[in-house]
């Protein structure tokens, strides 16, 4: 345990103030029995996986970071063919990579995103048309109240567009989680367009799941999106926004707010979603007036050079500087088109200014 440490080292934002405590546990058990014990003794405790989605406030955490190192990957199958169960603190992007390597498809998609195992269901992670609630087998939880351990299924999870019912709850630990898989390397169903694009072939169609793997890559390299301690747009957390969903009864008014601005001609991007229209959060932010690099290139905390969805800490920002861009941003957004937009990241000791 150490004492009085920053966690800006713990987060791909590289931003956050120190914790009373830091824990590190290696395996599953040391990271039962410390949630436990901490809990038992009435320590408040900030769970951090890979922190990949996490906006931890200057002041930092009033009580025990604990870090979830726990790793390993067994592949099994059942009479629903394979499947991958890997520890919570098992890098992501190495297990998908590994689920490819053994000759499997499924999670290729998902490739290149960073964070740890565990935090993808709490999430519901997902990319270029796959989400992991998709794929997900089932997930083994720490109850905190009564101490037990047990596997829930994903239907038990409220799983929904990057959300579930352990976001933001403090009941459950994840431990372990297990993915369905496909055989041959397979892909999943190409659903997202430019991706069938780039690999040339008809929206629904399938791949080789390495070629995916290879494709979705380059894509996230290209948007900064893949960790690269040398390239300040990968200092962030990843999307920084979700893309806003408009009911029935306001897609009118939005559509016609939008084209006020931008003109008739322009094709607004938007796909069925439960609830409503899904728009995309980073076309209207750029629709909003906002540019890559935004708002100059003093700015300690600024929009990436490569995807405005990305908030970025360019080597010195504070926490601070990050939710007082973002709060321009989704200001800016509101204003010019009566849209909400609402952040991804989960806020520890912080929040966006009103």
């Amino acid at each position: 345990m150490t004492h009085a440490q920053s966690l800006s080292a713990y987060t791909t934002l590289r931003l956050g103030g120190p914790a009373r405590a830091v824990v590190e546990c290696a395996d599953t058990l040391s990271l039962v029995e410390t949630v436990t014990r901490l809990d038992h003794a009435g320590e408040p405790v900030l769970l951090i996986g890979g922190g990949s989605n996490l906006v931890i406030g200057d002041d930092g955490f009033g009580g025990t970071a604990v870090i979830v190192r726990s790793t390993g990957i067994e592949f099994g199958s059942d009479d629903d063919g394979p499947f991958v169960t890997a520890a919570a603190g098992t890098d992501w992007d190495e297990l998908v990579a590994a689920t490819v390597d053994a000759g499997f498809g499924g999670l290729e998609c998902l490739s290149g995103i960073p964070g740890a195992a565990g935090t993808t269901p709490v999430q519901n992670v997902g990319a270029y048309g796959v989400e992991v609630g998709d794929l997900l087998r089932g997930v083994e939880l720490l109850d905190r109240t009564t101490g037990g351990r047990e596997w829930v299924a994903p239907s038990d999870l409220g799983l929904g567009y990057r959300t579930s019912k352990l976001k933001g709850a403090d009941t459950h630990v994840v431990l372990t989680v297990s993915f369905r898989l496909n055989a041959d390397a397979v892909s999943e169903p190409i659903a997202y367009r430019e991706l069938a694009q780039r690999l040339g072939v008809d929206e629904g169609a399938t791949a080789s799941a390495r070629l995916v793997r290879e494709v979705v890559l380059g894509l996230r390299v290209g948007k900064g999106m893949v960790l690269d301690a040398e390239d300040h747009d990968t200092w962030s957390a990843g999307s920084f926004f979700t893309n806003p969903v408009i009911g029935d009864d306001r897609i009118d008014r939005v559509i016609a707010a939008i084209t006020d601005r931008v003109g008739d001609d322009v094709r607004i991007p938007r796909f069925p979603a439960d609830g409503g229209t899904k728009l995309s959060a980073g076309w209207l932010i750029e629709r909003a007036g906002f540019t890559r690099g935004y708002p100059d290139e003093q700015a300690p905390a600024r929009l990436s050079t490569k995807h405005t969805l990305a908030l970025t800490n360019r080597g010195d920002a504070t926490t601070d500087d990050l939710v007082t861009l973002a709060a321009d941003v989704r200001d800016g957004v509101r204003d010019a088109f009566g849209v909400e937009l609402h952040p991804e990241p989960v806020f520890v000791s912080c929040s966006l200014p009103r």
